[in-house]
C-alpha cells in the first residue's frame, strides 16, 4: 500500500519561502508521476505542480509559475516543492499525490491521482 507523508508546512509572511517535502513508500513509487495539490476553505482542490518519474519534465499551475519549483531525484522516493515569494492567496492545505500509471503524463485533475497524503498546512500572512 502506497503511503505519502508531507512535511514542511507552517506560518510565514508574504514574500517568504517554504520547502515542502513528500516521502513516498510502499511500492515502486519512483516509477510514477507525483505532484502537489492544494485546497483552501470553501474551494475545491486545485493542481499546483507535477513531475514525471525521472524529474525531467514538470508542469505548474499558472498561479505559481515562476515562484514554485517541484523537484525529485531519479530513482528517489522524495518529492519537493520549493515555494518562493509566497502570497496570502497561497494559504491552503497542500497535498502530495501520486498517479499509479506508467503513462508518462502530468494530469491537472484531482481524480487522475490515486494516492494522496494527509496534507500539510501552509499559512501566509500579509
Amino acid at each position: 500500500q502506497v503511503q505519502l507523508v508531507e512535511s514542511g508546512g507552517g506560518l510565514v509572511q508574504a514574500g517568504d519561502s517554504l520547502r515542502l517535502s513528500c516521502a513516498a513508500s510502499g511500492g515502486p513509487v519512483s516509477t510514477y508521476t507525483m505532484g502537489w495539490f492544494r485546497q483552501s476553505p470553501g474551494k475545491e482542490r486545485e493542481f499546483v505542480a507535477g513531475i514525471i518519474w525521472n524529474g525531467e519534465r514538470a508542469n505548474y499551475a499558472d498561479a505559481v509559475k515562476g515562484r514554485f519549483t517541484i523537484s525529485r531525484v531519479n530513482g528517489n522516493s522524495m518529492v519537493y516543492l520549493q515555494m518562493n515569494s509566497l502570497k496570502p492567496e497561497d494559504t491552503a492545505v497542500y497535498y502530495c499525490v501520486l498517479r499509479w500509471s506508467l503513462i508518462v503524463e502530468i494530469p491537472n485533475m484531482a481524480n487522475e491521482y490515486e494516492y494522496w497524503g494527509q496534507g500539510t498546512q501552509v499559512t501566509v500572512s500579509s
